[in-house]
């Protein structure tokens, strides 16, 4: 591997500007195939889980599918009871629907029960996902229809309007992130370098790692469809990993060339960088990049698309880490160079004696030492470095149990989907969708029964289907009038019961188990045919199940990649366990401190959200997985260090001071940089994107400040030349060194 960088680099620096063109044209190639070709988006049925999806797939065979569906609310305004109109501005409403090519039906005008408000529904054509697409026809005669009746309140809502309003506030959301996020890494990288070149230098290829990505991934979309997630995991996942891939190497580079002080070629110290941080950013590309892939394990088109997105933007990063960063870094040490010769030749135009001239190179020379100085260890670091290398011991008890405690939250960890209701009422559909489900509670939820059963079956079932609806009248959770159909053939049936409350209430979870382990099995479940039940409940009750059962193969597939990349890439069984360790404590405070703020109701006000009271469903499973793979970043880079002192001959306990001191600086500006792309998705209004960002922001900042600092440190030193068990390299190199081994730090 670090054969392959230098050689890389090498090309690379002495080819600057075709290395330079290629990678653009690379990533031009990347998006103008990607545009062309188009992305393929996922369908409904690549969202079935659980009785839930197979219930969906037995409607779908029988044509009875959910359709899209908006309905229009026609009321008085400001909870004011209209005086008339409601009946004229409702037909005015349907006849303009029909109308349109987008609309499939137009069901009655609905009053509802207080006669405060009349609704009616327009069922749009081609599947449940794309009505979204569809919907701006709608919503133009709908706002037609209100501008000619001024004294009434005309609206609309439903799915595709909501859909269609969460996607363009996403996109707003994501607008504004980048405002935050690209100023912020840009002032943290010039603190760090001090010069704007540079610093320009990891933003540019981070950003043009995410154009290219987001081209590879629409060609990725049409083997693993996107479920509209996929670009904004390639933002977030390429602003994190393209600014650290290339910090890591440019810091390195910087290292090199002050401890050459002048006596290597740009190039030189450019092939010195890929010799160390080079191969680092490939074995923390490949770590992400595998981690990532263990979503695969998910069944779910959500994780797929997640995957797809993380896998892509971290390989093209490392790519241009390895590719076109060695040319950029040679030109801009060439550059560097040329200034100072300038320099030098103004200093002699303008007569300085030979003795100024030693005093020049002399104050260069003590320039380069200042350098040097300046990449060993802060002062910041090295004092809280101190007592870790006074009191390993002690420093190790209370840095875990101030993890475990930040962890026991997670005890009480409330996993669900996140329902409709919990958008954000920023959306106006959303608003609406307040005032209808007001007026008409029964369409907060429903329950389908679904039944497949040979056509002379069809009146044997549709019989159990309505004494099934006959025991749910009864039942005050299951109000409103239930709705039969059947497919032509009769081969599928389907039962509708209006449920009058929240998914996520324990009203309508109940009345779920009831209806499929009670009212099923005494009716329909007694014919011997194939039934099961789907809906708005079912929906969000069994994906998270879903996930938890698929939980464990991915955390523990996870657990074991994780080690055993870290055994290959460090040729110790000891280092591969302690990684798994570190990892589970850092996924696991961040979780508690996750549930302290996201299920409770103290920090509301603060982070600007309404608590649901749980953790979407989706968020531990991504934090597990992303978590896992960008720690190894800062795990290989820091190990890294400290095995390149111990193979040169230097006692562990020193090489591991040296190590975690020497590379602080700069794993604590990535960290820096990370925290600041995933707080900035704190301040979305989707609330499951919020937990993700809050979450990844704690579980980086505990793992830079606490995993890197003060426990992996104090583990090593504990462990003294233990630690590389089982591999003999640093063995050879103490011995060859003359220097004894270490049982103990």
């Amino acid at each position: 591997m670090r054969n392959l960088t230098v050689r890389m680099a090498r090309w690379s620096a002495g080819h600057p500007w075709r290395a330079i063109a290629g990678w653009f044209l690379f990533v031009a190639m990347c998006l103008g195939v990607g545009l062309s070709v188009g992305g393929h988006p996922a369908g409904t049925a690549d969202f079935r889980v659980g009785e839930a999806g197979r219930a969906e797939a037995m409607a779908a065979e029988g044509g009875l599918q959910q359709k899209p569906v908006e309905r229009v609310l026609i009321s008085g305004k400001d909870g004011v009871q209209a005086s008339g109109g409601m009946d004229a501005a409702a037909q005015d409403i349907s006849g303009r629907m029909k109308r349109l090519p987008e609309v499939e039906s137009v069901g009655a005008p609905v009053r509802s029960a207080d006669g405060r408000a009349v609704r009616v529904d327009v069922t749009l054509r081609g599947p449940e996902l794309e009505g979204r697409k569809h919907v701006e026809p709608l919503r133009a005669q709908t706002a037609q229809v209100q501008a000619a009746h001024p004294g009434l309140r005309v609206e609309e809502t439903g799915a595709p309007s909501v859909s269609k309003g969460v996607e363009e506030l996403r996109g707003e959301d994501l607008s504004r992130t980048e405002v935050i996020a690209l100023p912020v890494t840009l002032l943290t990288l010039l603190l760090v370098f001090g010069s704007l070149g540079l610093a320009v230098v990891p933003l540019l290829l981070a950003l043009s790692s995410i154009a290219a990505s987001v081209g590879l991934s629409m060609l990725a979309s049409h083997v693993f469809p996107d479920a509209g997630v996929g670009t904004n995991v390639i933002l977030l996942i390429g602003m994190a990993v393209g600014v650290d891939y290339t910090l890591f190497y440019l810091k390195r580079e910087r290292e090199e060339r002050a401890r050459a002080q002048g006596r290597l070629s740009p190039q030189a110290v450019v092939e010195l960088a890929a010799a160390t941080s080079g191969r680092a950013v490939v074995v923390s590309g490949l770590a992400v990049a595998v981690s990532s892939a263990t979503l695969y394990l998910a069944d779910d088109v959500i994780f797929s698309s997640i995957a797809t997105g993380a896998i892509l933007v971290t390989l093209v990063a490392v790519a241009s880490s390895l590719t076109v960063l060695p040319a950029l870094l040679a030109k801009l040490g060439a550059r560097a160079e040329r200034r100072a010769a300038r320099k030098a030749e103004r200093a002699a135009r303008q007569g300085k004696t030979a003795r100024q001239g030693k005093t020049a190179r002399q104050g260069r020379t003590v320039q380069g030492r200042g350098a040097a100085r300046r990449t060993g260890t802060g002062r910041i670091t090295a004092a809280m470095l101190r007592p870790t290398s006074r009191h390993p011991a002690a420093t190790l008890a209370v840095s875990v149990l101030a993890m475990i405690a930040l962890a026991l939250p997670l005890l009480g960890l409330n996993l669900t989907d996140m329902g409709r209701e919990t958008h954000p009422r920023a959306i106006p559909a959303m608003q609406t969708y307040d005032r209808l489900t007001a007026a008409f509670p029964e369409l907060k939820a429903m329950h389908q029964i679904v039944v497949r059963a040979e056509p002379g079956r069809a009146d044997e079932v549709a019989g159990a289907l309505r004494e099934l609806a006959r025991r749910a009248e009864r039942d005050p959770r299951l109000t409103g009038t239930a709705e039969l159909r059947a497919s032509h053939d009769g081969r599928i049936s389907l039962l509708e019961l209006p449920v009058p409350h929240y998914v996520s209430t324990k009203a309508a979870r109940t009345s779920l188990k009831d209806v499929r382990n009670d009212y099923v099995p005494a009716t329909v479940g007694r014919l011997g045919v194939d039934v099961a039940v789907t809906g708005d409940v079912a929906r969000y009750a069994d994906y998270p199940e879903h996930q938890k059962r698929k939980l464990p193969l991915i955390i523990g597939t996870l657990l074991l990649v994780t080690f055993a990349m870290t055994v290959q890439a460090f040729r110790s069984v000891v280092l591969g366990l302690v990684g798994v360790v570190l990892n589970l404590l850092s996924a696991g405070a961040s979780l508690g401190v996750l549930v302290v703020v996201f299920q409770g109701t103290w920090a509301e006000r603060l982070l600007d959200f309404t608590s649901t009271g749980s953790i979407g469903s989706r968020v531990p499973l991504l934090l597990f997985v992303i978590l896992f793979g960008l720690s190894m970043d800062y795990q290989v880079f820091v190990i890294s260090r400290i095995r390149e002192a111990a193979l040169r001959g230097v006692p562990t306990r020193q090489a591991v001071l040296d190590g975690v001191g020497g590379s602080a600086a700069v794993v604590t500006s990535a960290a820096f940089v990370m925290v600041t792309v995933f707080a900035s998705f704190v301040f979305l209004h989707i609330i499951e994107m919020k937990q993700m960002g809050f979450s990844l922001a704690v579980a980086v900042l505990l793992d830079a400040a606490v995993i890197r600092i003060m426990i992996l440190p104090a583990l090593m030193l504990l462990a003294g030349d233990r630690v590389w068990w089982p591999s003999r390299s640093v063995r050879r190199a103490l011995e060859g060194a003359g220097r004894p081994l270490e049982k103990v730090g």
